[in-house]
């Protein structure tokens, strides 16, 4: 089974030279060959039997070599797990919360947490769906899948430079569409959060575990696996319908999406 079965990620690779000093000199020496993704779930796994300090622990990375040029995701799992905490704190009335999450393991999430620099995480995540927004930002061409001997996999990558201009041409769109809200909202903060690293950067859509449901969901329906997957190609397909005032084109499009990833969620439900 895939590192993070049920997740997928959305992250960025900043170039070695945008760091501090003292990261440069501890990530220039990871061996790029390893599977930090699995490292990185094994670690996870760790704290969940013996909770500790994120904040406190020294961190890994995820690291690309590409024409010469180190890039690095640092996993970031202090400034994660307090905003994992923060949301889920504010998502629940504050006497229910300490039912799910003692006030001793809030501690331990919370230890350190004061003392770091920067908040912004490079790797944000979701369960069992990709948001369409995060389909927004690629290009059907910079997608990568196939089966190695974890099972179907997916990502996709790109520059940053493409990302925000893919970003600010969704933004337009669906705000000349529907005006201000939620949807209009969360594309904004994703390019916000863009625009806080590197220009330099690379930006990828990695579809971790959830390429294995995805490619059993679509081979139920008689279908070649993940390789059918048109996720990005239908975001995009109705973005041209709302630019040009086809709801019809815009709503295909994103019927299309969501059908496609509800086969996805059902295995949830099935657990």
């Amino acid at each position: 089974m895939r590192p993070t079965p049920y997740v997928a990620s959305l992250r960025i690779y900043e170039p070695l030279s945008a760091f501090e000093p003292v990261d440069r000199i501890r990530w220039q020496n990871i061996d790029a060959s390893i599977d930090s993704k699995k490292e990185e779930q094994a670690l996870a796994l760790r704290r969940l039997v013996f909770p500790e300090p994120p904040a406190v622990r020294p961190d890994g990375a995820h690291v690309l070599d590409i024409n010469g040029i180190r890039y690095v995701s640092p996993w970031s799992t202090a400034t994660r797990c307090w905003a994992a905490l923060d949301d889920f704190k504010e998502s629940l009335p504050s006497s229910i919360t300490p039912f799910f999450i003692p006030s001793s393991l809030e501690e331990v999430i919370t230890t350190g947490v004061d003392l770091l620099e920067d908040r912004v995480p490079h790797i944000i995540t979701e369960n069992w769906v990709i948001p369409p927004r995060w389909f927004s930002i690629f290009t059907a061409d910079e997608r990568v899948r196939g089966e190695d001997g974890d099972g179907p996999f997916c990502f996709a990558r790109t520059t940053m430079s493409k990302a925000r201009d893919r970003a600010e041409k969704s933004h337009e769109i669906v705000l000349g569409a529907f005006g201000q809200g939620p949807v209009e909202q969360e594309i904004e903060n994703m390019l916000d959060w863009l625009e806080l690293f590197h220009p330099e950067s690379l930006v990828e859509l990695d579809y971790g575990g959830l390429a294995s449901y995805l490619d059993a969901s679509l081979r139920a329906q008689g279908l070649d696996g993940i390789s059918e997957d048109s996720s990005i190609e239908d975001v995009e397909f109705s973005l041209q319908g709302l630019a040009s005032a086809d709801g019809s084109v815009a709503g295909q499009g994103y019927e299309r999406l969501v059908s496609r990833w509800r086969g996805v969620q059902a295995y949830e439900s099935a657990m």
